[in-house]
């Protein structure tokens, strides 16, 4: 963020300096570029929070999600060892055998449990909650995206405010003054949710 600080001060030094140098030029226009690159300048600042601060929700639902399929991973290892052991005890000889057959239903009950069971979460929940995880962290994602598309907009209608003050060419201003303007109204909507 210091960076695009230092982008929009060069900016309004250039504005200044023009001014300096070339008195017989309009003094208003260059002052109107330097409002609008202050104002450019302010709106990348806070875009760039926002791409920062979905950036950091990004991370923390990712880890959620990692964290969701490790459960579920290990859930799934404990109901296979229990499914081996269900095999194994029905492959001895004395399988009829009543403690061993009470052995075999009580594994049996145990692997159901491991895989649906709504109070200790059984692997069909962590499943189903892992992926809602991922496609929260792909919409998080998807809005970090876009908040670097803004900022990277700003940035350039930045440029664009500076290099016109220098050159005097107009239509690069006005060019800087679309492009952040649509720039900035679909960061807010994209903070707002609706991008």
């Amino acid at each position: 963020m210091s960076d695009d600080i230092e982008q929009a001060q060069q900016g309004l030094d250039h504005a200044q300096e023009a001014n300096e140098k070339h008195p017989e030029h309009n003094d208003r226009s260059a002052r109107r570029i330097a409002v609008l690159i202050s104002i450019l300048a302010a709106a990348l600042a806070i875009a760039d929070m926002k791409e920062k601060g979905a950036q950091n929700d990004f991370l923390a639902q990712h880890i959620s999600t990692s964290d969701a399929w490790a459960f579920y991973q290990a859930k799934t290892q404990r109901w296979s060892a229990v499914g081996q052991q269900i095999e194994l005890l029905s492959s001895l000889p004395n399988a009829a055998d009543p403690d061993v057959a009470k052995r075999i239903a009580t594994a049996r009950a145990e692997m159901a449990r491991l895989d649906d069971d709504e109070k200790t979460q059984g692997r069909k929940q962590l499943r189903e909650q892992a992926q809602s995880l991922e496609r929260e962290r792909d919409e998080i994602g998807h809005r970090y995206h876009l908040f670097e598309y803004v900022v990277g907009a700003l940035q350039i209608a930045i440029v664009l405010g500076s290099v016109s003050v220098v050159t005097r060419i107009w239509l690069l201003a006005a060019a800087a003054g679309v492009i952040g303007g649509v720039a900035a109204a679909f960061g807010a909507a994209v903070a707002m949710g609706v991008g």
